[in-house]
């Protein structure tokens, strides 16, 4: 009984490091929330940050939020088209104000080359 716990607490003490290595408790838990975001919905890197961060959202510090989503392995671009689909069944864009959209500061803040990315991989271009 004692190999056996003994086992499973080096099976978990591995699985856990491996997960989050060189992460601290707050930083693991943002990546946690950081992957439910992720599964619904499309985020920038910065907008997800943010998200993770701001009082309205989780009141993540921004440094533990930026750790999180830096030990992620996103893909940006098809993130931004997840975004561009979803802006297209609320209302319609033209091709430049969907990019314009996806790219402003005060909209979902993906950069320039990912919006652009995102936009031309749906019908708006």
């Amino acid at each position: 009984m004692i190999f056996k716990t003994f086992l499973l607490a080096t099976l978990l003490s591995v699985t856990v490091t491996a997960w989050g290595a060189g992460l601290t408790g707050p930083q693991r838990h943002a990546v946690r929330s950081a992957e439910q975001y992720l599964s619904f919905q499309g985020f920038s890197r910065n907008g997800l940050i943010e998200q993770l961060s701001s009082e309205g959202g989780e009141g993540y510090s921004v440094a533990d939020a930026t750790a999180a989503v830096d030990s992620l392995d996103v893909d940006w671009n098809a993130q931004a088209v997840k975004s561009a689909r979803q802006y297209l069944e609320i209302q319609g864009f033209s091709c430049t104000g969907l990019i314009e959209q996806l790219s402003a500061e005060g909209g979902d803040g993906y950069t320039e080359p990912q919006a652009r990315y995102g936009a031309n991989q749906t019908d708006a271009c």
